[in-house]
């Protein structure tokens, strides 16, 4: 399906156009039909030649409904601009096509209507130049009379070449709530614009603005007046919400689906206009997001960039296209989402942080110009900006760190090890808590990824293994290496290690450069007994128990287990049952 909304000047003939298409009135109120004024938005559909479906969302054109055409014109990636080839390019019209502009409608058709009572050129020629000043695409114009027929054969054609350029967008739901209205028997149901994701019956989502969490459950979906139970964007469709009332989703309200939205007040943007930089709007600006608009405080940190400060939440992604529009000179301008997720700027100090940060922003939602800004951050704050994120297997890697940030801490980690160690070769251990608080880490787990083998062979070998054994160690990393060799995988326990006149706090620092693997308190093996030991584990069935590894490796249980729980963090082995049977996932990293 393709969804596209109607723009245009006041009594240019948008409504009397998608009457003619679909044969169906848009204007669904009677007052509507009393004046013959569009006063609301109107839906209608109709059939394209190859099959294909288009639904209509028919805006008022009158100045005094400005916000009724943005919460039309809000949602959706196609529009039909109509001009009358009799009145020619009016103020409505140009109000219009700014919004189009501001809200960058990827794909713009030019409808030339009434033409029969006026030469549609001039006024075609028109038309186009004022939308090229725009940057709005100047596809060839159709020419049409919705009351001799004249062209629309031809429009439907044109209507059908937009479908293949609109391929359905994948990702969360953001269902932008246009209707909201009660059935007898089933209770609240809502209309709106699917652009992308998929909805189904039984699905949980949440309400924006609501209370924080799941608050809605999909009852039943209808798609053009039929019972589905699934329906995918773009389309048009229509909610039935379990226990949720009218008032609570009224126009401007969003369906999302959980967890992958930021639901913020406050949003990094920049601006977009038609001159080299973006006219002055005042601080209290209006901002229109699909069929929602906030009032807003605007705080200008350079030309084209600023923070909004939102009335009440909005759910935004990065790369989001807004309105922005001063509600005294209804002027309209485009804003790019940069960051939906920022920090509230206090003071001019922190504005200028901010704009350095923001000045090379594209508003393209990439992973690595996502993590070159913020250094590092969470996965579940990177698919809530809709940032697109690799598949993760490992806990660890749902914190994700710029390549550049993660050498600059691995430095500093290593550092701050060679100082300790430094300070005395027997030092007690560096504790988890000095390390965080150091580098001034916000999570344990971050020090795993700081240490991570993968990360280590994507970016060149950072770690212990480079920082110099201190002389006072050498002694002690022999006899170990010795004993292991022999050994292999029968780790020395407590004891043995008592005789070899090998102390704890001596094993903990040989562990910190790499020399040993420390699996479970006393149970150490150097880095080479763990490669070899997966060629073993290679060779059992799949998936092998605890004891076959044990028989194959002549190695007893303390020493086996710690060293499958090892290989598990590593990705190298995975549990598959709760009984401990394991299978191996892939090579060993290097």
């Amino acid at each position: 399906m393709i969804v596209v909304a109607t723009a245009g000047h006041v009594d240019h003939g948008k409504s009397a156009l998608v009457r003619a298409l679909t044969g169906r009135d848009p204007d669904r109120l009677a007052e509507e039909r009393r004046r013959g004024l569009t006063l609301d938005l109107g839906f209608a559909r109709c059939d394209l030649p190859s099959g294909r479906r288009a639904a209509f969302v028919d805006v008022p054109g009158h100045e005094r409904y400005l916000q009724t055409m943005l919460a039309g014109l809000g949602p959706v990636r196609a529009a039909l601009l109509a001009v009358a080839a009799d009145q020619g390019w009016a103020a409505q019209t140009a109000e219009h096509a700014d919004a189009l502009a501001a809200f960058a409608v990827p794909q713009l058709l030019l409808v030339i209507t009434r033409c029969d009572l006026a030469d549609s050129e001039p006024t075609a020629a028109i038309a186009r130049r004022e939308l090229l000043t725009r940057g709005l695409p100047a596809l060839p114009p159709v020419a049409t009379s919705a009351h001799t027929g004249q062209g629309l054969d031809a429009l439907r054609a044109a209507l059908d070449l937009l479908s293949p350029a609109l391929p359905p967008s994948p990702g969360p739901v953001r269902l932008c709530v246009d209707r909201a209205f009660t059935v007898s028997g089933a209770g609240t149901v809502v209309t709106g614009t699917l652009l992308g994701g998929t909805l189904r019956v039984g699905d949980r989502l949440e309400l924006c603005p609501s209370v924080e969490g799941p608050s809605a459950t999909v009852r039943e979906l209808h798609v053009c007046e039929r019972p589905v139970t699934e329906a995918s964007g773009p389309t048009r469709v229509a909610v039935n919400l379990r226990r949720v009332p009218r008032d609570a989703v009224p126009r401007g309200s969003a369906l999302l689906t959980p967890d992958a939205w930021v639901t913020s007040t406050l949003a990094d943007v920049r601006l977009h206009a038609l001159g080299a930089d973006p006219p002055a709007l005042p601080s209290e600006v209006m901002c229109h997001l699909g069929t929602a608009r906030r009032p807003a405080r605007l705080r200008r940190l350079s030309g084209d960039l600023g923070q909004l400060r939102l009335s009440a939440p909005l759910p935004p992604h990065v790369g989001d296209r807004l309105a922005v529009r001063d509600p005294a000179t209804r002027v309209v301008l485009g804003a790019t989402v940069l960051d939906p997720m920022p920090e509230r700027i206090a003071d001019r100090g922190a504005a200028g942080r901010r704009r350095a940060a923001l000045e090379s922003a594209t508003g393209q939602p990439l992973l690595s110009s996502e993590l070159k800004r913020r250094g590092l951050a969470r996965g579940v704050d990177l698919r809530r900006l809709g940032i697109p994120l690799p598949a993760v297997d490992r806990p660890e890697q749902e914190w994700f760190i710029d390549p550049e940030h993660w050498r600059q801490l691995a430095e500093q980690l290593l550092s701050l090890v060679r100082t300790h160690s430094e300070q005395s070769v027997t030092a007690p251990e560096l504790s988890r808590d000095q390390v965080r608080e150091a580098l001034t880490l916000p999570d344990f787990r971050v020090i795993d990824l700081i240490l991570s083998t993968r990360l280590r062979e994507q970016l060149g070998r950072i770690g212990m293994a480079d920082a110099p054994l201190p002389s006072g160690l050498n002694r002690v990393a022999e006899t170990a290496q010795r004993e292991l060799a022999a050994a292999r995988w029968r780790a020395p326990t407590a004891e043995r290690w008592r005789e070899l006149g090998v102390n704890t706090a001596e094993l903990h620092a040989l562990a910190w450069h790499d020399v040993l693997v420390r699996l479970a308190p006393n149970v150490y093996l150097t880095p080479e007994a763990i490669e070899q030991s997966l060629a073993v584990l290679r060779d059992l069935p799949v998936p092998f128990r605890v004891s076959q590894a044990r028989t194959a490796l002549a190695a007893p249980r303390r020493v086996v287990v710690p060293l499958l729980e090892h290989l598990d963090r590593q990705g190298i082995t995975e549990r598959i049952s709760d009984d401990g049977r394991r299978q191996l996932r892939g090579p060993a990293p290097a």
